[in-house]
């Protein structure tokens, strides 16, 4: 296999995955350089490319499918949060609500724990 003539040694970079969990290859910058062709054959076979300067990781490669992967989760998941977040701004707009809040920031500590107190007793 091509990719083995380049690895390095495992990666010292231990949170970075591919989609099966396999640990990346890691490699100088000049091996990437000379090797840009085994590289990205690497890469597209579904590897991750660390790329290191002076021992010190600098940059990932990985395919196209990994980032289209790794990007739509990240959306998929800030979609569904800023979802949630309208729809409790949406119910925080009642009078109710104001009146509570009002109240909340008008209340003595005491007062608070008490009402701390009453809700936990209230869930049960």
């Amino acid at each position: 296999m091509v990719t083995q003539r380049i690895r390095v040694r495992q990666s010292t970079v231990a949170t970075i995955r591919n989609h099966i969990g396999e640990a990346p290859v890691e490699i100088t910058a000049t091996q990437a350089k000379n090797k840009l062709g085994e590289v990205l054959d690497c890469v597209m076979q579904g590897g991750v490319v660390v790329i290191t300067r002076h021992e010190t990781p600098r940059a990932v490669l990985l395919s196209m499918d990994e980032y289209a992967a790794l990007s739509g989760a990240t959306q998929s998941r800030l979609d569904a949060l800023t979802t949630d977040y309208d729809a409790m701004l949406i119910r925080m707009q009642t009078g109710r609500s104001r009146a509570g809040m009002k109240a909340a920031f008008n209340a003595t500590p005491k007062q608070l724990g008490k009402a701390a107190v009453a809700r936990a007793r209230k869930r049960g």
